[in-house]
């Protein structure tokens, strides 16, 4: 279902007609990937090319400090975490690598009922979160992108996404009786949200790792969802 890499089809340009500057130029054509960083920290081009963005949306680098033009005060991003967990770790990774001036970043760690509450409330800039996904996207959708979900507490539209266009590619898939139709709808919500770049991908790995014991066997083939312990089965004892 993912739109990444391939041209829109004309089903799908029909779609996202009626939103015109919804999504990218390189997005419809299936060309755009996100930048890419050895993740040290030091890559000077992509971080020149974030100060010019900062520079467009009204903030200049003094010294270490990022600050918007029009007020002495530092710029701050909230990332808030969880005080136990892999969550804490990975946010002072990302902060240290991302390159960003450290009084521009905040950390703040905080016990797992606080940091429930500022999740289900949105209070905050920056968490780690995912998204599942089935084989069939569905009901699920309107409560990750949709604008309702944006000022519904408890809802998984962290970014605060408000978009009609992805409103619309929601309720086409939904709406779609035909497998044409429908993957051309989901197709064309991936790129309305590629093209309002809202998340950084981070730990993506190609393949999943599992310990087992020699004796358990599993199929040859892997399910495009992943692996399916209840399919595994213990070896029988060799005679």
């Amino acid at each position: 279902m993912s739109a990444r890499g391939r041209p829109a089809d004309a089903a799908e340009r029909a779609l996202l007609a009626p939103f015109p500057g919804a999504v990218r130029d390189d997005v419809l054509a299936g060309t755009w990937s996100p930048p890419v960083s050895d993740g040290s920290g030091r890559d000077r081009d992509t971080l020149r090319r974030a100060l010019a963005l900062f520079r467009e949306a009204g903030y200049e680098l003094g010294g270490t400090v990022l600050r918007r033009r029009d007020t002495p005060r530092a710029a701050r991003l909230r990332d808030s975490g969880g005080r136990q967990g892999p969550g804490a770790a990975g946010n002072r990774v990302f902060a240290k690598s991302s390159g960003a001036p450290a009084s521009n970043c905040v950390i703040r760690t905080v016990d797992a009922v606080q940091y429930e509450q500022r999740r289900i409330n949105f209070d905050f800039d920056m968490i780690q979160s995912r998204w599942d996904q089935s084989l069939s996207p569905g009901n699920e959708q309107a409560l990750y992108w949709s604008s309702a979900a944006a000022d519904a507490p408890g809802s998984r539209n962290y970014m605060g996404t408000r978009s009609v266009a992805a409103d619309a590619m929601i309720s086409a898939l939904l709406n779609a009786r035909e497998r044409g139709a429908f993957v051309a709808a989901v197709r064309a919500l991936d790129r309305v949200l590629m093209s309002g770049i809202y998340v950084i991908p981070l730990y993506h790995l190609p393949t999943q790792w599992v310990a087992r014991w020699s004796a358990v066997g599993h199929p040859r083939a892997t399910s495009l969802s992943g692996y399916l312990p209840e399919t595994w089965w213990r070896e029988p004892a060799s005679p």
